[in-house]
């Protein structure tokens, strides 16, 4: 992967047995279920399966949204230290006031072009970590997304 090109259109990544397969399966599972369950809605025990499946579908959903929670708290942990080191002291004074999701959008920032775009996050130009990323000139690739 270190060869291939990432930026804005192309960080986000999938993984093709959790996105598209083991994500549909238990959605499908889920859905199946619901059908059956109104297909013959005398047996309790369906709808007992019904709720089962959305159990499961609720129990994947959290793990992917707690997955994603914890990486983020990394990187804002990592990016505060980043930041410490790169920024100038009175801007590096300032790096409590960036929200989390600002945090997260620096990541992809190289050195060079970071304290502009710290600069800009605290005057309230860029918002939120899209926006951040949006602005980014020289895209530092993060290979190791959850």
């Amino acid at each position: 992967m270190a060869d291939a090109q990432q930026d804005f259109k192309s960080h986000r990544k999938f993984d093709p047995f959790w996105h598209f397969t083991g994500a549909l399966i238990v959605l499908l599972g889920f859905v199946g279920a619901v059908v059956h369950a109104s297909r013959h809605p005398e047996r309790a025990l369906n709808w007992i399966g019904a709720v089962y499946a959305f159990g499961i579908l609720l129990c994947v959903w959290r793990a992917r949204a707690q997955t994603l929670t914890v990486q983020d708290r990394v990187i804002r942990l990592e990016q505060r230290l980043r930041l410490k080191e790169v920024l100038a002291p009175a801007l590096a004074a300032r790096i409590s006031e960036l929200t989390p999701k600002q945090l997260v959008g620096l990541r992809f920032a190289s050195d060079a072009e970071v304290s502009g775009l710290v600069e800009r996050c605290l005057n309230g130009q860029l918002k939120d970590g899209e926006a951040v990323k949006k602005e980014i000139k020289n895209w530092q690739a993060d290979w190791l997304r959850a």
